[in-house]
């Protein structure tokens, strides 16, 4: 029998650093839409300038999200016990989730479970991408368990959201 490792994904949706030229995000999108609309996959130039923004260098200073995301997945691991533990970001920051899925199996993960904070129905991310990229990394690793901890039960993010509320 085939021992069990697992891991858990959290993905954000990442951000926009502080000092990274506007014109090259502008650029990005405008290839990204161009290649949605035409359903191609991304030329080299849409993966060059990704891959520039999501490399580009940060702090706390200049990317807040990031930190802060950091901090809340600092928080769900420890509360999760003995996992292999991994970030991703949708866009504009690194490590991707396909990047994050394949370094955890190559750590030995065996049954990964991907969430996100983005927890409301109605978004691209969430609803869309993730799903598609899971989809396909199902079919790159079949022996790989890739469970998508997605839709939240809006009961349980209206109790989260009403124990905050109260704190003020």
């Amino acid at each position: 029998m085939a021992t069990v490792v697992r891991g858990v994904i959290l993905v954000g949706h990442g951000g926009i650093p502080k000092g990274c030229p506007q014109e090259l995000v502008t650029k990005l999108k405008r290839l990204e839409a161009q290649r949605r609309a035409a359903k191609m996959p991304p030329s080299p130039e849409e993966r060059e300038l990704d891959n520039k923004i999501r490399q580009w260098p940060r702090t706390p200073e200049t990317d807040p999200y990031q930190s802060g995301l950091e901090a809340v997945a600092a928080q769900l691991r420890a509360n999760l016990g003995e996992v292999l533990f991994a970030v991703a970001y949708n866009e504009f920051c690194a490590p991707t989730l396909e990047e994050s899925v394949v370094d955890l199996i190559k750590k030995g993960a065996t049954h990964i479970t991907v969430t996100t904070t983005m927890f409301t129905p109605g978004g691209s991310h969430s609803e869309l991408e993730i799903p598609e990229i899971l989809e396909q990394l199902r079919k790159q690793y079949p022996d790989i368990a890739l469970r998508y901890a997605w839709p939240f039960d809006m009961n349980l993010i209206a109790a989260m959201l009403a124990t905050q509320v109260k704190q003020f």
